[in-house]
């Protein structure tokens, strides 16, 4: 009976958001996650920055299909009393429903076989190209596609870490393995757990660890003021190092970009050997032994030092290209401070995005990222469809007035070099009032 009913507040529910305390509430039932965060696929993160508060549209973007029969056991036996749901809530929930109806979550097409096979024979390439030539121009060759190598598997690891690409949940672990660890050396258990992150707290300066780039980088003058990294657990110090090297980063931003490749590494590192619980660390470990193994050795196979450093370079510099595109997609978009919130979910992802606009022909070079708010807003739709749904989040975002940026190649890196240069003239301002106040 409806009477019979147990109800709690907003107010009351955002006092289950401590560690050892945790309530969400999903279309108006509240649960209690505090001990399903151990057993959480997505890890702590999401849950920990979306407790005690309403996450019905975060929850639907991320579990379209079974993740709802999990729920019936964490149910607290409360409803919110105060549940209300926005009109651009409605919209995007009835969309959701739409795709999930029309199958669009099951049509996986055929992009990554293509993508594979495609990897499979560029890494044949490569390999003959440094084993049988001598010639120093096809060894540069071969550095540019092992680079061109690197961006699709990096493609293949972020589909299957967000939807199962293959027939069954172990071979889409494996494309994960050989996609990330063993042919990009990057783990997959640190893209998880900072994409996931990315995702649920879009642009926020102190939540989203895409944005947190200080001493290097700093999009925004808030980060002036040393703010502290709620998924590093440390502060982001805004030093006379940084405030140096922020003072000249609009020029500084392709030439780091083309060896930012050895940050992932190091990333990938630090979390394998930390005390952090990693999923699957054994696997994590083994796969990444796997690249160190055979790009050494490869590396070696060149005739003398310039080459193998030029080889290197060569691969590091065109690789660099999905660098900067990650930083395409959000560096100008809106930013802000804070933990994200359940009730306003379609606008942090509109406004904390930027797509690219490029022809169907180029969505293999994109990975299906250049429509950026497309897959914030569904990250378990396939990359095939992305472009299909491109209208209809576009007129729904012109509906309620929400920004939806698409911009040229060309115009999102102008765009982006003109938010470093902006936020590098305020560092170059305060450099100069700290040299003049010092001496």
């Amino acid at each position: 009976m409806e009477g019979e009913k147990k109800y709690i507040t907003s107010e009351e529910l955002k006092e289950h958001k401590k560690p050892g305390d945790l309530w969400i509430s999903i279309q108006g039932k509240v649960y209690n996650v505090t001990d399903w965060i151990k057993e959480h696929p997505g890890g702590d993160t999401p849950l920990l920055n979306l407790a005690g508060q309403d996450v019905t549209d975060a929850f639907l973007a991320y579990h379209p299909g079974i993740a709802w029969k999990y729920l019936d056991k964490l149910f607290t036996g409360y409803y919110l009393k105060d549940f209300e749901v926005s009109e651009v809530s409605k919209d995007y929930r009835k969309l959701a429903s739409e795709f999930s109806k029309m199958g669009l979550y099951e049509k996986k097409g055929h992009g990554v076989f293509y993508s594979l096979t495609f990897v499979a024979i560029m890494l044949a390439i490569v390999v003959y190209g440094v084993l049988k030539s001598d010639s120093v121009w096809v060894h540069l060759a071969c550095g540019m596609l092992l680079g061109f190598l690197w961006i699709q598997s990096a493609y293949v690891g972020h589909d299957s870490g967000h939807y199962q690409v293959m027939c069954s949940r172990g071979y889409n672990k494996f494309a994960q393995f050989l996609a990330g660890n063993c042919l990009t050396g990057i783990s997959i258990a640190w893209w998880k757990w900072t994409h996931n992150a990315h995702h649920l707290a879009v642009n926020s300066l102190d939540h989203d660890p895409d944005l947190q780039h200080i001493p290097v980088f700093a999009v925004s003058s808030s980060l002036f003021k040393s703010l502290t990294s709620h998924f590093y657990g440390r502060e982001l110090t805004f030093d006379a190092v940084a405030r140096f090297f922020v003072s000249y980063q609009h020029l500084t931003f392709y030439p780091v970009m083309c060896v930012g490749r050895i940050n992932l590494f190091i990333q990938t590192f630090l979390l394998l050997f930390s005390k952090r619980k990693v999923p699957d660390r054994a696997l994590n470990i083994l796969g990444i032994l796997v690249f160190w193994t055979w790009f050494p050795l490869l590396v070696s196979c060149l005739p003398n030092w310039p080459e193998r450093v030029m080889f290197v370079l060569t691969s590091f510099t065109v690789t660099a290209i999905q660098h900067i595109q990650f930083c395409l997609n959000h560096f100008s978009a809106d930013v802000y401070v804070g933990k994200p919130t359940g009730n306003d979910w379609f606008e942090k992802q509109t406004g904390g995005t930027i797509d690219i606009a490029c022809s169907s022909w180029m969505d293999w070079f994109h990975g299906g990222l250049q429509f950026q708010l497309e897959h914030h807003l569904f990250p378990r739709l396939p990359r095939c469809q992305l472009r299909k749904i491109s209208p209809v989040v576009r007129d729904l975002c012109k509906k309620h007035n929400l920004p939806y940026r698409s911009l040229s190649f060309w115009d999102a890196n102008v765009s982006t070099i003109r938010t470093l240069r902006t936020a590098a003239l305020q560092a170059r301002g305060l450099l100069w009032e700290a040299v003049n106040t010092h001496g």
